[in-house]
C-alpha cells in the first residue's frame, strides 16, 4: 500500500511542473485523493462489502469532483490530472502509467451487464474532455485528442482525434503532433477545424515548426557534404566566429 502511495506522489512531479511539495500534492490534488480513496472503495468492493464501497466513492466524489465506480480497476502510476467530471464506469481496467485529464469520460454504450466499458493499456494519454465509450481497447502507448469521443479499438501508439474519432495516419499530421508532443503539449490536443481560427492558428505554427525543421536538416546535411563536420550540438558560440563561417563558404 505505502509503495502506491509513494508511486502516486512521484508520478505527480513527473507529469505535472506545477506540482512543488510533496506536502502541496498530499493536500491539494483531487486525482491523488480520488485514486487513494478508490483503492480503498475497491477493496471493499472486491470482499463483498458493496453499499460501503459505494457509499466511499459517493464520499470520493463529493470531495474530489472524480466519479469512480468501486468495480473499476486501477493500476499503478495513474495520473489524472485536475480531474473535475472525470467519470470511470464498473467495468474500465486503467493499466499502469496511463494519464486522464479533466471532463474525461471512461463509459458504456449498453445496459447488459458484463464487460461494458474501455480498458486502457499502459502509457495512454486520454486529453481534457475525451469520451471513450463501450468495451473498447486503447492500446498501449496511443493518445486520445482533447474533446474526442471514441468508440473503436485505437491501435498501440496511435492517435485518435475528432468526433468520431479518427486515427491520425497522414505524413502532416503525425508531424505536427510529434511537434506539440515536443513543445509539451499534446496531452491536450486539438481536432482540425476549418472555422476555428484559434485552431487553425495552432496548426499553422506547428506546421511552420516543422517545415523549419526540415530545412535546418537539409542545412546540415548540405554542410557535412561540403566536408565540414557539424557536431549535435551546433549551438556553442565558436561556431559561429567569423573563421567557422569563412571555412563553410570556403
Amino acid at each position: 500500500m505505502f509503495t502506491h502511495f509513494r508511486e502516486d506522489i512521484s508520478c505527480v512531479f513527473d507529469r505535472d511542473p506545477a506540482a512543488r511539495t510533496t506536502w502541496e500534492v498530499l493536500t491539494c490534488y483531487p486525482g491523488f485523493h480520488a485514486l487513494t480513496l478508490h483503492r480503498l472503495s475497491h477493496w471493499l468492493w472486491g470482499h463483498g462489502l458493496r453499499w460501503l464501497a459505494r457509499a466511499t466513492s459517493h464520499f470520493t466524489r463529493w470531495i474530489t469532483g472524480i466519479e469512480i465506480h468501486p468495480g473499476a480497476t486501477i493500476g499503478r502510476r495513474v495520473f489524472i490530472d485536475h480531474g473535475m467530471g472525470v467519470v470511470i464506469g464498473e467495468t474500465a481496467e486503467i493499466m499502469d502509467g496511463c494519464t486522464l485529464y479533466h471532463g474525461v469520460t471512461l463509459g458504456g454504450t449498453s445496459w447488459n451487464k458484463g464487460k461494458r466499458h474501455p480498458t486502457l493499456m499502459p502509457g495512454v494519454v486520454i486529453g481534457a474532455g475525451a469520451k471513450v465509450l463501450g468495451p473498447i481497447t486503447i492500446g498501449e502507448g496511443a493518445k486520445v485528442g482533447s474533446n474526442a469521443v471514441v468508440v473503436r479499438d485505437v491501435p498501440p501508439g496511435a492517435t485518435a482525434v475528432g468526433i468520431p474519432a479518427r486515427i491520425v495516419e497522414s505524413g502532416r499530421d503525425q508531424a505536427r503532433l510529434e511537434k506539440a508532443a515536443e513543445m509539451g503539449f499534446s496531452a491536450y490536443a486539438v481536432t482540425k477545424s476549418e472555422d476555428d481560427p484559434l485552431s487553425m492558428a495552432i496548426h499553422g505554427l506547428l506546421d511552420h515548426a516543422v517545415e523549419t525543421d526540415r530545412r535546418i536538416e537539409i542545412l546540415l546535411q548540405y554542410i557535412e557534404r561540403c566536408g565540414v563536420s557539424v557536431e549535435d550540438d551546433v549551438a556553442t558560440a565558436d561556431k559561429f566566429d567569423p573563421k567557422y563561417l569563412s571555412k563553410i563558404v570556403d
